[in-house]
């Protein structure tokens, strides 16, 4: 496991497709980036913060980038305070400052013969770290369940296109045409001896794995990205 290190940062790019989310690609001002698929970052945007001393107000942020690339991006929703002033504050040429790695959601022991990822929203951004890098050969026949309200909210075309392993079955499930991710379906078509990842909001992080451990799926076996 990598050791958790502050990086100074400056924002190379923000995407903005969708009213209220945004990519925002940073690179490193000092020390390459190190950390492992699946894992995220504290973002500190104090303008008065110098690296010293105690770390400021901070978030966290899964990591959508994989480790393999120079920079690292991230998607936000603009949901309150500190991600309203990120949107007000953030622009390309902003430096800012990074604590990073946390988390250790694909380090977990897990079957990679038989994995189904299941992600809603932006809850996606920590599987494209795995499902873009070259450790995502190991995994045979893997399934990939996306939910997104609409088809203008999946904003990873591009990087989904660049899955590193050519057995991977992706479904997505947008909600305006045939409503919300279905766990009852996902299980009918996985069953109990799969390892499930979950990432999304809350509320269905929880349904989702109280449902697979009440029809017998070990709890070990359901893995979850929830460190919100």
């Amino acid at each position: 496991m990598a050791i958790v290190k502050k990086y100074q940062a400056r924002i190379i790019n923000i995407l903005n497709e969708i009213v209220g989310v945004y990519t925002v690609e940073f690179a490193s001002l000092g020390k390459p980036f190190n950390y492992a698929p699946g894992q995220f970052l504290h973002l500190a945007i104090d303008e008065d913060y110098d690296g010293s001393g105690q770390w400021p107000e901070s978030r966290c942020f899964s990591m959508q980038s994989n480790p393999h690339e120079e920079t690292i991006r991230i998607t936000y929703a603009v949901k309150g305070v500190f991600t309203k002033a990120m949107e007000e504050k953030l622009k390309p040429g902003t430096e800012v400052w990074l604590k990073l790695p946390y988390g250790d959601l694909f380090q977990q022991p897990h079957n990679r013969e038989k994995t189904v990822f299941i992600a809603g929203g932006t809850g996606i951004t920590p599987f494209l770290s795995l499902l873009t890098h070259n450790s995502f050969q190991e995994y045979t026949t893997p399934k990939v369940y996306l939910g997104f309200r609409s088809r203008m909210y999946n904003l990873y075309k591009n990087e989904l296109q660049q899955i590193n392993n050519l057995s991977t079955k992706i479904s997505f499930v947008y909600q305006d045409k045939e409503g919300m991710l279905n766990i009852q379906k996902v299980f009918k078509e996985n069953g109990i001896e799969a390892n499930y990842f979950i990432s999304g909001p809350p509320e269905m992080i929880k349904s989702f794995k109280d449902y697979l451990t009440a029809n017998g799926v070990a709890t070990a076996n359901v893995l979850t990205d929830d460190w919100e």
